[in-house]
């Protein structure tokens, strides 16, 4: 089993905020937002939205693609724990499924 992918807020601070020496009440107010969004990220209270995502892209040089992507594998792993076993379980796979196509294909719009 692959390791789980880091939180958002453990990117955020370790390869971002420590390395540049940037408080919470800093980057809340190089931002432009309050500090109890920061914190919410930083302690997995909160999730990345992406709003917040365009404000750390331009104020870091990153995209704010990257900080989306880094939240939807948290989350998604999150809920492969949470409820991947009860799906499993519960839901059945659609009969017309193309085998050829693997389970992460999505179809295609109509």
């Amino acid at each position: 089993m692959a390791d789980p992918p880091p939180a958002p807020g453990d990117v955020l601070l370790y390869e971002f905020m420590v390395p540049a020496a940037l408080s919470t009440s800093a980057l809340a107010l190089a931002l432009r937002v309050p500090v109890t969004r920061i914190e919410g990220i930083l302690w997995q209270k909160r999730a990345m939205s992406p709003e917040t995502a365009i404000r750390l892209a331009r104020y870091f040089g990153t995209s704010a693609e990257y900080w989306m992507e880094l939240e939807a594998a948290y989350a998604l792993h999150a809920a492969r724990d949470a409820a991947g076993p009860a799906i499993a379980r519960d839901v059945q796979p659609w009969p017309g499924q193309n085998a050829d196509a693997g389970p992460d294909r999505a179809p295609r719009n109509r």
